[in-house]
């Protein structure tokens, strides 16, 4: 009896090799680099405006325009991905932007109280509150393993929403320590970030490829500038630091410590998961003290200002020892640990968990924190977009 041969198969060709997954190690070593870079670069600045304030005398008023130059290269690195994002995840989003501009401001009052501050260190703390999230705060969320894609969302819109939201805060806080132009201070926001951030999103939609090249310098750029406006700062309020350092420090320590734990807290209250939680924390505790610096300085004092300062160093510190502590938790914890990898988190987490272009596009190659948006594009791209915005207070 004959037997049938069997057919031979359809494509005898030899399959292509799967591409290489990306060096997340090496993007990790980049991101710890830049997070680890900025406190220093902006610990340098500050001493040498304590030791030569006479360098940056009158240079108060060129610190809006600093500013505008940070936010430009924040919108830069936008995409319309990040308000994507927005859609696909209101709850989540939602929660993060009523925590951060709720906790903040009000832990802001409560230390400003419970430390008796002077009226222009009370108004600068409360200020601090009242700013959107914190320009590094994606790749902290990153290095912790949290869920990227909800960081990016949150400090985006709370970023665009910033006109709208802190003036009003700041008046109806810090206004029994300070006269308060809410007006004005509308009038400033605009013209120096949401302006900037629109103007940096449409140069990444007319020149996206010019944008993708440029990407390993802009971090830089505005660690750079960030630096200047604390040396400014500084410089204009040299005197009184000497008598008012360490109460400052205090207060931004807690107002900073309390943001962290409460906004990780509101994360686990919301059952959005371990990753989630864990950008909330960071969405919640980091704030962009740039603007707070550059607005207390054009609408309070120099002396004002100093809580921006100061927080704008400590904030990128703790937030480092705190992704370093989720991090090595998890991994003292085995591999089954639930992440922002893992199918548990990403049901925890709701729709759209980080993913490994996620992961990219929070990294920065030589860059220092605040992933594309604001900061991190997606693929190839986001890898340069982590940083992009990067490293700025």
């Amino acid at each position: 009896m004959r037997r049938e041969q069997p057919e031979p198969p359809a494509n005898t060709e030899p399959s292509a090799p799967a591409p290489s997954a990306p060096d997340d190690g090496a993007e990790q070593r980049g991101a710890r680099r830049a997070v680890t870079l900025f406190p220093v670069l902006v610990l340098l600045a500050g001493a040498v405006g304590l030791l030569s304030p006479g360098t940056f005398s009158g240079g108060g008023d060129a610190v809006p325009y600093l500013l505008g130059v940070v936010m430009f290269c924040m919108g830069v690195t936008m995409t319309p991905q990040d308000f994507k994002g927005v859609a696909q995840r209101p709850w989540a989003v939602a929660l993060g932007l009523v925590a951060h501009y709720v906790l903040m401001p009000g832990l802001g009052w409560l230390v400003a109280h419970v430390l008796h501050l002077s009226p222009q260190l009370a108004a600068g703390v409360i200020l601090v509150g009242c700013a959107p999230s914190g320009t590094a705060s994606n790749v902290v969320t990153y290095l912790a393993r949290g869920d990227v894609a909800l960081s990016v969302s949150v400090a985006t819109v709370s970023t665009v929403l910033a006109p709208l939201i802190t003036p009003p805060l700041t008046l109806l806080l810090a206004g029994e320590y300070l006269p308060v132009d809410a007006g004005s201070m509308v009038a400033d926001i605009l013209k120096t970030v949401l302006l900037p951030v629109l103007a940096g999103l449409l140069v990444r939609l007319v020149a996206g490829r010019l944008v993708t090249r440029a990407l390993p310098v802009l971090p830089w750029l505005s660690a750079l500038t960030i630096a200047v406006i604390v040396a400014v700062v500084v410089a204009g309020s040299a005197e009184a630091i000497k008598s008012a350092a360490a109460m400052v420090l205090l207060a931004v320590v807690l107002h900073n410590g309390l943001g962290l734990a409460l906004g990780y807290g509101a994360g686990r209250i919301g059952r959005l998961g371990a990753p989630a939680s864990r950008a909330m924390a960071f969405e919640v505790g980091m704030q962009n003290s740039g603007l707070a610096a550059s607005l207390a300085g054009a609408h309070f004092s120099p002396l004002a200002a100093l809580p921006a300062a100061v927080f704008s160093v400590w904030h990128n510190i703790s937030g480092a020892l705190a992704a370093a502590w989720f991090a090595r938790r998890d991994r003292a914890q085995g591999p089954g640990t639930p992440g922002p990898d893992t199918p548990a988190n990403a049901a925890a987490a709701g729709p759209g968990p980080e993913t490994p272009a996620d992961a990219r596009r929070a990294s920065a190659p030589s860059a220092s924190a605040r992933a594309g948006s604001a900061g991190e594009a997606e693929g190839g791209e986001g890898a340069g977009d982590a940083g992009a915005a990067g490293a700025t207070g």
